[in-house]
């Protein structure tokens, strides 16, 4: 095995090209850790906040790697391993390590054996945002058919896999998109009512079309500049999730804001929901029904070399996506 490995090293918090290429140690796996040889890198937002030093529940000082996911081969194993063996495709991700690398060392109970019907590539686009629309529509609030909830940023990674799935729930979908190109995605997707939030204002056309009662959740992505007008959208007692800050983070405001229809707000985040490894397993395992499902659209926008994560980052901040961006080592 090479004695070397590469990684992306964010060397100080900024702007993309904060990121440089460097040849750093091959790691070596301990008692219950396998060392992996990666395939293919997730890139997702929370790879940029930490770049960019944006405030999240863990923020690392330079130099570090960023990145939460990934796919690989075990080439090593420590001696108190047994959950995988040398050779098996796994995928992992919130593991506590970087992923912008060759190769990495992963706590074994961290890993997950991915399924052969399921690509490198696919995998990697679609694992943590199907993970995370795993957790939102279905363990913060019992959704029946029916019910109407609002996706922001429905045209990107993971605003696609809500629709799609929301829309198997048999909920009524209303979606936000930026552009016209991305209203016709998001309506071939079957969102039911999709509005560019760029020349309509979104809480406005929910309430016309709900007459003015709302809908039950809003999956809340962008942050600061969709934030406050969501509230005026939700139904009494509804929810307001923001599970991503695209726009910034949501500035303060008056819990009293929240009295008059009893509304409900929090702010999850995957790594709390497969933190037991057991519910780690038991979500990827429904996860992969939906990524080996080819009837379920999963778009990757670009396939590019781990050296060109600063243009992957690039391309994921302009908000101009309609998909994932996958890295290869």
């Amino acid at each position: 095995m090479n004695k070397s490995c590469y990684a992306m090293v964010v060397t100080r918090l900024g702007p993309p090209d904060v990121m440089q290429y460097e040849s750093v140690a091959m790691p070596v796996a301990k008692d219950h850790e396998a060392l992996i040889e990666q395939t293919a890198i997730g890139v997702n937002f929370v790879d940029i906040y930490l770049r960019a030093g944006q405030a999240h529940a863990h923020n690392p000082e330079p130099p570090f790697v960023t990145g939460v996911h990934a796919v690989g081969i075990v080439k090593q194993i420590g001696n108190a391993v047994t959950e995988v063996k040398v050779g098996d495709r796994v995928t992992y991700t919130n593991a506590g390590v970087g992923t912008y690398c060759s190769h990495v060392a992963v706590a074994s109970d961290r890993l997950v054996h991915v399924p052969n019907n399921v690509s490198d590539e696919r995998c990697t686009a679609g694992f943590v945002r199907v993970m995370t629309a795993q957790y939102l529509l279905k363990q913060m609030r019992t959704l029946h058919p029916g019910d109407k909830v609002l996706i922001h940023a429905a045209a990107g990674g993971t605003g696609q896999v809500l629709v799609q799935w929301a829309k198997r729930l048999q909920l009524e979908v209303f979606a936000t998109a930026g552009s016209e190109e991305k209203i016709h995605f998001v309506q071939a997707l079957g969102a039911d009512h999709v509005i560019n939030y760029r020349t309509q204002d979104f809480a406005k056309e929910v309430a016309r079309i709900t007459g003015g009662k709302g809908v039950k959740v809003v999956f809340e992505s962008v942050g600061k500049d969709t934030f406050m007008s969501s509230l005026e959208c939700l139904e009494p007692k509804g929810l307001a999730i923001n599970f991503g800050t695209a726009s910034g983070q949501v500035e303060n405001f008056a819990l009293q804001t929240l009295h008059a229809k009893s509304l409900w707000i929090c702010r999850p985040t995957l790594r709390t929901y497969i933190a037991d490894k057991r519910d780690l397993q038991a979500m990827a395992l429904e996860t992969f029904e939906i990524l080996g499902d080819p009837s379920f659209r999963l778009d990757i926008e670009a396939v590019l070399p781990l050296k060109e994560a600063a243009k992957a980052h690039t391309m994921i901040e302009s908000r101009l996506t309609k998909g994932a961006v996958v890295l290869i080592p």
